[in-house]
């Protein structure tokens, strides 16, 4: 069948077979409009896959059902899926402006503090311990010294230290660090 490339032919199916696939589609459905888009879609279906009918093997209502059996069950699938969907969202509170806002902030500032700790990753031990403990965890720097051990100024020029090198990497996710404290 060249109904692809032939206008006229394919008006002459069209209008041949219109009455016939309208029946098949509204026996199966009950909405006016899904049956009007699914005659349409069963129409755009024949003509994509036209090249698949061989004349003799078989009526062109008997293969034009055949395509109008596949679109059909296409759509009740679909339908199946969304309602399988809607049904596990249902009653939950969905995302609004607000939550799409805090989690773009969320993954910003993960992606500050990602890049922070690979820049963490070269400095001495020392420095990166108390930057860890005083930026991180948020201790003072009297109470980093004191959970490594070491004198309070030990403490101060290490994180002066770790500060200053993180100023030469100079990347966004380094200032994070660099503000805390």
């Amino acid at each position: 069948m060249r109904l692809n490339e032939d206008p006229e032919a394919f008006e002459a199916f069209y209008r041949r077979h219109i009455d016939a696939v309208m029946k098949f589609v509204v026996r199966r459905v009950s909405d006016p409009h899904l049956a009007a888009d699914l005659t349409a879609d069963i129409f755009l279906a024949a003509l994509d896959s036209a090249h698949t009918y061989v004349p003799g093997r078989g009526s062109e209502i008997a293969w034009l059902y055949g395509v109008a059996r596949n679109v059909v069950s296409a759509r009740h699938r679909q339908a199946a899926r969304e309602a399988r969907a809607a049904g596990r969202v249902a009653g939950r509170r969905l995302m609004d402006d607000d939550d799409l806002v805090r989690m773009e902030e969320r993954v910003d500032a993960e992606r500050r503090m990602r890049g922070a700790l690979e820049a963490m990753q070269g400095l001495p031990d020392g420095e990166r311990a108390v930057l860890e403990l005083v930026v991180i965890d948020q201790l003072t720097v009297t109470e980093a010294a004191k959970a490594l051990g070491i004198k309070q100024v030990t403490a101060r020029v290490r994180l002066h230290r770790a500060r200053r090198a993180l100023e030469n990497v100079a990347s966004p996710s380094t200032v994070y660090l660099e503000g805390h404290a």
